[in-house]
């Protein structure tokens, strides 16, 4: 994993935490209270996991990442680096679940570096959430968010545009983000 912390800061896994052999915790992180991390994932360094988080195998989270309390994270889903995951948000990685499916395929969901997904929210699997991109608070998220573009509701619609900082730099959802965030 990537050192960020140059070493200088140890990973710190609460007691009631599980993580399993084969999972990969980086430097500087802290895993909180019944959190569950899975052999095979890998959580960088310097990110905090909350509260009953649930890490699924495979799963790939960059680093300063935090995760909120209550939320799982399936396998297929990737966290690039910064990303925030705001409390009891949802992932899904099936279209078309059912208790009893052999043939089931994981859909990947991508969230790129920085974005942040509000407590509630809901991603259906298949999507790629844009860098700085800023999901709202109980939003469901069906389809692609652009990079540093605001999205709000059920089904979620554009509503804006917004900065690395997450300041709203327009409430033009048609306006072009690089002439509003770069410009």
């Amino acid at each position: 994993m990537t050192d960020l912390n140059d070493g200088s800061q140890p990973s710190f896994i609460h007691p009631t935490a599980d993580v399993e052999e084969g999972a990969k915790v980086g430097d500087g992180t802290k895993v909180w209270h019944l959190a569950h991390i899975r052999s095979g994932a890998q959580v960088g360094a310097g990110c905090v996991i909350g509260r009953n988080v649930y890490v699924d195998t495979n799963v790939t989270i960059g680093d300063r990442v935090k995760i909120q309390n209550n939320v799982s994270v399936y396998q297929g889903v990737t966290l690039e680096a910064e990303v925030f995951v705001g409390p009891s948000a949802v992932f899904t990685n099936d279209f078309r679940p059912r208790a009893q499916n052999p043939n089931w395929t994981i859909t990947p969901t991508v969230v790129r570096r920085g974005a942040s997904i509000g407590a509630n929210a809901t991603l259906v699997c298949g999507i790629e959430v844009g860098e700085y991109a800023m999901i709202a608070a109980g939003s469901v998220v069906t389809r692609d968010v652009q990079p540093y573009q605001l999205v709000a509701g059920n089904p979620a619609r554009p509503k804006g545009w917004v900065d690395e900082k997450g300041e709203v730099v327009s409430r033009n959802p048609n306006k072009s983000p690089q002439s509003d965030v770069n410009g």
